[in-house]
């Protein structure tokens, strides 16, 4: 390792680098120790995990025990497993002589140890190594940092915050940002890395904000929103384990693409029990695979579907027109007349429960009017006598109404029993039915029904927009669980009839030589009742937390983080705030980037119906990805419509502006195939970004290259739309055909890149953007 600091005097000079030498080899010696730690923790859960897996003879319970052991100790490994690379990356020396190492979990030499050998980037003794300045040291003398590759240590940078210190350190650095500045100028790799070496004071604020409530994080492009929502969700898990790991966490991304890219920052942070979706896979059960045109997108978006689903729903409650004939097999035709049929509706909708709660109201109403029907029909005294019949031979003929098939379909075809997919279904194919929509927007949201294959329904492919309006429509409905609730209750009924004989049995065993005298020896029923030893032998669910909650449309998430969250419509922040109901979210965007038709142009606008203006804002403006190179000719984009847009500031520049070339259409997809050939060869990775109507004329161009909905982004050179790209950076971008993509789709595209920028078209450029590149 070389001096990285200019001494006078060769004899001064040798001395500093041997004082190098010696800080290198002690930073090394410390981090194999935290390796063997963390090799010695491997191998306990690993040696614990296999014991918990060995037959223990016929004890089912002790058996049943150490599977769920092994499964605790399996989910330990799986956390283990990402976060040895960097597992140290800094070191705080205080004032007052004490040291700490920081890294990306807290370990200890052997539990018996109260100070960890390595603290915990979330703790706060952490806190300095990201917010000390030479203005406010914080108490420390000097903060360094520790970069390794693999388990070794390759480089020391320090920075010198006590100003009264006069001796330079071996490893002193002039540009205290040299660390930041190493990050991003690194080459990509095709996943989102962590930056718990590189946080900064203003994102270590809004990591570490009180949980509670809504904390909204704005940014333009490039300032770390995804980043800093990643390490908040780790921060949270670490300050509030215990809830959080019993309620989970919810991520929410635009959509595969950026799933697989930020799939890996979490689990290099030791946190594995965290949910990932895209809005498409928030209900159960369903992957949304549909597309929808844009004016269709919006209208499903809009708020005022809510309405328009209830009202559907309504109009499903229906009356008979006037009279409903029914054939009773025995005793010849009833009759429902429309005012009885409405008075029951009316008792069921006073319920206030969901349709098919509210429906078993509707039916016993009917049912008892039936009844009373017949029993007048069979009873009557021909002469104008009493009724001949007894209250028992009038609740008999209720029996058999109630369970009469023909009765069941009177009640089914007036208060039928719903599911969200195919009321959706039937909404959609006839979505003027009612006449709750303009024929206009009607007519943008139709499609054609779904399918049956005897008693299965199978819809057409459901659409992102749709799954919001499945969630509406199953909170409309409701679900009638109690004939599963009765089954549960029955099963545990007699799990704990045989638990009690399995208890008799265990006190008939004992020895004869107590028959005559009050054992002292404990049985098996003095210590455990039959109920308790059921639940106990009942299997159990050794899903996570977060595993579970991706099968519960109903489940309360601890916390929900939302990524590019300007994106959503109205409809869908409904379902997300049912997800949410404590209200405990971080919602990362940049209205200026909103794309999707039916997303939000404020904050205010989305939040209001929730939580009114009881929200933390907090703004980020400095780009840490995109050199201010490109970053002047993305601008251009969005100042053209809004002269007063102001776009965040870069950190660095590359001096490398982006260029552009023009070609005839038949050879623009070889001049994109050799410029993506070229980018590649100069190493990192490559997005070339083209609207999708290119994509099968490109791809024969771009040999080796990943495409599709859910591309391999460590691929060298990958093909995108413009929307795929949000969220994600390259080394180097090839934008094609940019007069053709959308004008926030356009700033998107052009702000991915960290390294290179290049612009190939047939068709001229953007006014603005040409401009920009002449400037």
């Amino acid at each position: 390792m070389s001096n990285e600091t200019g001494t006078a005097g060769n004899g001064q000079e040798g001395r500093q680098d041997e004082r190098g030498r010696e800080e290198l080899r002690t930073e090394q010696e410390y981090v194999d120790l935290l390796h063997a730690c963390l090799d010695a923790l491997r191998d306990r859960a690993e040696g614990a995990a296999d014991d918990a897996l060995r037959p223990v003879g016929k004890g089912h319970q002790a058996q049943l025990e150490r599977s769920i052991a092994a499964f605790e100790y399996s989910r330990t490994l799986a956390e283990l497993d990402g976060i040895e690379e960097g597992l140290c990356f800094g070191r705080i020396d205080q004032r007052d002589g004490v040291t700490h190492h920081i890294g990306r979990i807290g370990l200890r030499a052997d539990d018996s140890e109260r100070t960890p050998l390595l603290i915990d980037w979330r703790a706060p003794v952490a806190r300095p190594f990201y917010l000390a300045t030479g203005l406010h040291p914080m108490g420390l003398r000097r903060r360094r940092h520790l970069t390794t590759r693999g388990r070794t240590v390759t480089a020391l940078h320090d920075e010198t915050l006590d100003l009264r210190e006069t001796a330079p350190g071996a490893f002193e650095n002039p540009s205290g940002d040299a660390v930041l500045l190493g990050a991003l100028n690194a080459e990509r790799t095709g996943r989102m890395g962590d930056i718990v070496r590189t946080i900064q004071a203003e994102q270590d604020e809004i990591i570490r904000a009180p949980h509670r409530g809504v904390l909204v994080v704005e940014g333009g492009p490039g300032t770390g929103k995804t980043a800093v929502a990643l390490h908040r969700a780790a921060y949270l898990l670490y300050a509030d384990r215990e809830r959080l790991h019993r309620s989970a966490v919810l991520i929410v991304g635009p959509g595969g693409a950026f799933l697989n890219y930020i799939g890996e920052v979490l689990p290099s942070l030791g946190e594995t029990g965290v949910w990932l979706a895209t809005p498409g896979e928030l209900y159960p059960g369903i992957k949304a695979t549909g597309t929808d045109t844009p004016r269709a997108t919006a209208v499903k978006g809009d708020a005022r579907m809510a309405d328009v689903l209830a009202r559907t729903l309504a109009d499903r409650q229906a009356l008979p027109d006037p009279v409903l004939e029914i054939a009773h097999e025995d005793h010849g035709t009833l009759t429902l007349d429309r005012e009885t049929a409405a008075g029951a509706r009316e008792r069921a909708r006073g319920a206030l429960v969901p349709h098919n709660l509210a429906r078993p109201h509707f039916a016993f109403r009917v049912i008892d009017a039936l009844t009373a029907q017949l029993a007048d029909r069979l009873g009557a005294d021909p002469f104008g006598g009493p009724n001949f019949l007894d209250p028992t031979d009038v609740a008999e003929l209720g029996k058999e109404i109630a369970t009469s098939p023909a009765v069941q379909a009177a009640i089914d075809t007036l208060w039928p029993r719903l599911t969200p997919e195919k009321f959706l279904a039937d909404f959609l194919a006839e979505p003027d039915a009612g006449g709750h929509l303009p024929a206009e927007d009607a007519d943008a949201i139709r499609r054609a029904p779904g399918t049956w294959s005897g008693s299965v329904f199978t819809p057409a492919p459901w659409t992102p927009a749709d799954v919001a309006l499945l969630d509406e429509a199953a909170e409309l409905l409701g679900e009638d669980d109690s004939m599963r609730r009765a089954a549960e209750a029955r099963k545990r009924r007699e799990e704990a009839e045989y638990a009690q004989g399995v208890l008799d049995v265990a006190a008939a065993s004992r020895t004869y030589e107590f028959e005559d005298e009050e054992s002292e020896v404990l049985g098996a029923q003095d210590i455990v009742d039959a109920e308790r030893l059921a639940e106990r032998h009942e299997e159990r669910d050794r899903r996570s937390a977060a595993e579970r909650a991706a099968e519960d449309r109903t489940w309360a998430f601890g916390h929900i983080i939302v990524d590019e969250a300007q994106e959503l419509s109205a409809m869908m922040w409904r379902l997300l705030m049912r997800r949410g109901p404590n209200r405990s979210m971080t919602l990362v965007g940049d209205p200026a980037q909103t794309a999707d038709p039916a997303g939000m142009r404020s904050w205010d606008s989305v939040l209001a119906p929730y939580v009114g203006d009881r929200y933390a804002y907090r703004r980020l403006d400095v780009n840490y990805r995109t050199p201010a190179e490109i970053m002047d000719v993305a601008a251009a984009v969005p100042r053209a419509a809004d002269p007063g847009f102001a776009a965040p500031r870069s950190v660095r520049s590359t001096g490398v502006r982006p260029w552009a070339g023009a070609y005839g259409a038949e050879e623009l997809p070889r001049a994109v195939g050799e410029a993506a050939g070229r980018a590649a060869e100069a190493g990192g990775r490559v997005a070339v970004v083209a609207p999708r109507t290119l994509h099968h004329v490109l791809l024969p161009h771009l040999p080796g290259a990943s495409a599709g909905e859910s591309p391999d982004l460590t691929r060298p050179v990958v093909l995108l739309t413009p929307r795929q790209s949000k969220g994600l950076e390259f080394d180097e971008v090839l934008a094609v055909e940019p007069q053709r993509y959308e004008e926030s789709d356009l700033y998107v595209a052009l702000t991915r890149p960290t390294q290179r920028l290049g612009l190939l078209h047939s068709e001229p450029l953007p006014e603005p953007l040409a401009i920009a590149l002449k400037a």
